[in-house]
């Protein structure tokens, strides 16, 4: 039986430039070539979690302009619920402008648009979803008063809260008492708990920093190290796959919903989930582009097969 898993997020056109190097600041160079792609984080994230079979809605809002209209359309044809999604007439679609270089290193300008108006009032109708779901995942590209508002409904309904604290910023006080599991990077890790990760130790303190202010489980992804997890029961290393990566963009989120497919309602199974969700990252990173990039389950199957 699948998961059922909500996305509350960010919604964006994603416009990729693609260069040698990235540029000094006030230096001007030529692209290589641009192209614009579905994206956004909380997009990537239901994209990632439907592609590996899990049942998907999703929470957001955006704009009433041609870009909303192409990412409505893009979920929609990814099989992803889109009832809860909100057009918003004030504020243009979320959009995001990526610079690509040789290496496969990405920076990222984001505008968040319909994504930063979205208010508590927009979650009006969404009890039927979180009714439903084994699953909420929400991250940082959307108001945090939102997320936390959705994370104590989703609590109401015994639903499992999933939270990505990206892109790093300061937390809601109310956040993390709602939240079941945190997924953050190195850098968003530090940011939010204050304990620089230098060892296990470290990693091992920030668990009980997150614990201690009611988070269950912390999963913190370390790029090429792989992910270390705490759970109530025990903690360690999932190591990373070692692929040449030609482009890192989505590889987050696929990582995320990637993982939350697989999760058993109970958590019981969290290391042979972050397997599968990195072994998805592993895959994505591969490919040019963010929503386009990511696998299907059984793209993900098959190469956890030849591993």
């Amino acid at each position: 039986m699948s998961n059922k898993i909500a996305v509350l997020g960010s919604i964006n056109v994603d416009t990729t430039y693609h260069v040698e190097r990235f540029p000094q600041p006030g230096e001007t160079i030529s692209a290589l070539s641009k192209s614009s792609a579905a994206g956004g984080k909380g997009a990537n994230q239901a994209v990632a979690a439907v592609r590996s079979g899990a049942k998907t809605y999703f929470i957001g809002k955006v704009g009433d302009d041609n870009e909303g209209q192409f990412m409505l359309e893009s979920l929609k044809g990814e099989g992803i619920d889109t009832t809860c999604i909100r057009v918003d007439k004030g504020h243009g679609t979320g959009t995001a402008a990526i610079t690509l270089d040789a290496n496969g290193q990405n920076d990222i300008m984001v505008y968040g648009g319909a994504n930063q108006a979205l208010t508590i009032d927009d979650l009006t109708g969404t009890a039927s979803v979180f009714d439903d779901i084994d699953f909420l995942i929400s991250q940082f590209e959307t108001p945090q008063v939102v997320t936390a508002a959705a994370f104590k409904e989703a609590k109401e309904h015994d639903v499992t809260t999933i939270l990505n604290p990206a892109p790093a910023k300061t937390i809601h006080p109310d956040l993390l008492k709602y939240t079941d599991v945190i997924t953050p990077n190195e850098t968003e890790s530090a940011l939010i708990s204050g304990i620089e990760l230098t060892d296990e130790d470290s990693m091992v303190k920030t668990a009980q920093f997150f614990a201690d202010h009611g988070v269950r489980y912390t999963l913190i992804t370390l790029g090429s190290k792989g992910v270390f997890y705490s759970t109530p029961k025990d903690h360690g290393l999932v190591p990373a796959f070692k692929v040449k990566a030609v482009d890192t963009t989505a590889a987050g989120d696929t990582f995320i919903g990637a993982t939350a497919s697989q999760l058993d309602k109970n958590l019981d199974n969290v290391e042979e989930a972050l397997v599968y969700g990195q072994r998805a990252s592993s895959l994505t990173v591969q490919q040019m582009g963010a929503m386009p990039s990511i696998p299907t389950g059984d793209q993900v199957k098959a190469a956890l097969n030849r591993d």
